[in-house]
């Protein structure tokens, strides 16, 4: 299994919609996404990478055919230090369960190391997504606590609850 981490572009957005199922929604993104608003959201990630600010995301292919989605970002100070660095992924459905996003994880690590960004990865993750918990521990990170959101709310304005993953960059 060859896998690669490459920027996304325009041409990407239709497959990626494509890739969105209902555990994507719930877990990550919070809705569906069009094609028209993911060339956007693609652009934008260009544009952070090349100012070297905010979210800066990834594709995730699998034998040359794009699987997912990584991200990474500085910005989010919700349960985790300042110089952490919050990684988030979705893996399409006809790739889950075969280590890809194991290795994802493990791939956005050594870019991060390389370049010197953050001195810790955090994986934030509501403890109701098993899949991702395991993701956590099968890539090293180490469990640290639980916290109550102080940004991120359920559908009824409720705080999320999250489980904290760390691992030393």
């Amino acid at each position: 299994m060859t896998i690669e981490l490459r920027p996304l572009t325009a041409a990407d957005a239709e497959a990626h919609c494509a890739g969105e199922d209902e555990l994507t929604v719930r877990w990550l993104t919070g809705g569906y996404g069009d094609v028209e608003g993911t060339i956007e959201f693609f652009e934008g990630l260009a544009a952070n990478a090349e100012a070297g600010i905010g979210k800066r995301g990834l594709g995730i292919w699998k034998s040359g055919r794009l699987c997912g989605y990584i991200d990474y970002t500085l910005d989010i100070d919700d349960g985790i230090d300042a110089d952490d660095v919050a990684l988030a992924y979705a893996i399409y459905p006809w790739a889950r369960g075969q280590g890809v996003a194991v290795e994802a994880v493990r791939l956005l690590c050594d870019v991060l190391r390389t370049n010197k960004i953050g001195t810790r990865a955090a994986i934030r993750v509501e403890p109701e997504n098993t899949a991702s918990v395991r993701v956590a521990q099968k890539a090293g990170f180490t469990y640290l606590r639980d916290f109550r959101s102080n940004r991120d709310t359920h559908p009824d304005g409720t705080p999320l609850t999250f489980s904290l993953y760390l691992l030393d960059l």
